[in-house]
């Protein structure tokens, strides 16, 4: 069962305004947030914030996503770290509210040295290696009733998260594998989960509910990586095995997708 509803918070002043819609589910409450800040030099930057709440909120803490058109997805991350940091000081008690009054008030203070492309690669190299910090995701999808929106919705997310792969079709298998950042390869993960991406039987918008996460791990040595993230069809079973193992992931290939043909 789930419910919708529209509101408006009471959260406007001189730090700026909100508007959340939410869906209760059987697994949680969903809050989309869009919200109107104000930085140092009295620009208005709008946030798209989620919330997803588990049903043992707020004693486990929420799932966060963070978007915005004006910044760029580092200074999405770093705004998306500095909330989690402060949902750890309200565990126990409820937080969403006093969250977005803090990030109203301290947005300015987060964003005000921007982060670029070059910051990225400097904190990369001074942190682990590239090989410790890129992760490998196979993903298998039931159905795409709405294939053309869907592949350009994965398409948009992979280039936002700055992450590479393949979106692959061979009959009615469905997969995408994906390689990148730890963060981003979960914050991948909640927007699958969370956004209505496909349609109904009826022609409704609703989200994927029929996702199985086949792999999550370390990308190895042995494995190549891919370039960027690409959309490819397959006739035969042989080709798509082809494709997994010129990327060195016929291990990957071998226990996870035969099964999908039983």
């Amino acid at each position: 069962m789930r419910r919708q509803a529209l509101t408006d918070l009471c959260l406007h002043g001189e730090h700026g305004s909100a508007r959340v819609a939410y869906e209760w589910e059987t697994d949680g409450v969903t809050f989309r947030i869009q919200i109107s800040v104000k930085e140092l030099l009295d620009t208005d930057i709008l946030l798209k914030l989620l919330f997803r709440l588990p049903v043992n909120y707020p004693s486990t803490l929420p799932e966060i996503s963070v978007s915005s058109d004006q910044l760029t997805r580092a200074q999405c991350m770093d705004i998306k770290d500095k909330l989690l940091e402060q949902a750890k000081k309200h565990l126990s008690e409820p937080m969403v509210h006093d969250l977005l009054l803090w990030i109203q008030q301290h947005l300015k203070y987060i964003i005000k040295q921007p982060a670029t492309v070059c910051n990225e690669k400097t904190t990369l190299s001074k942190g682990a290696s590239t090989e410790d910090a890129i992760w490998m995701l196979l993903l298998h999808l039931d159905h795409m009733r709405a294939k053309a929106k869907y592949v350009r919705t994965v398409e948009k997310w992979a280039s936002d998260l700055k992450l590479t792969g393949r979106l692959m079709f061979m009959g009615k298998i469905i997969l995408i594998l994906l390689q990148g950042d730890k963060s981003n390869i979960k914050e991948y993960l909640i927007l699958q989960k969370t956004s209505k991406v496909d349609v109904d039987s009826s022609g409704k918008k609703c989200k994927e509910k029929m996702i199985s996460v086949l792999c999550e791990t370390k990308v190895q040595s042995q494995h190549k990586r891919f370039q960027m993230f690409e959309v490819k069809e397959y006739s035969t079973l042989n080709e798509l095995q082809k494709e997994f193992e010129a990327a060195g992931l016929a291990n990957l290939f071998s226990e996870f997708v035969p099964p999908l043909l039983k």
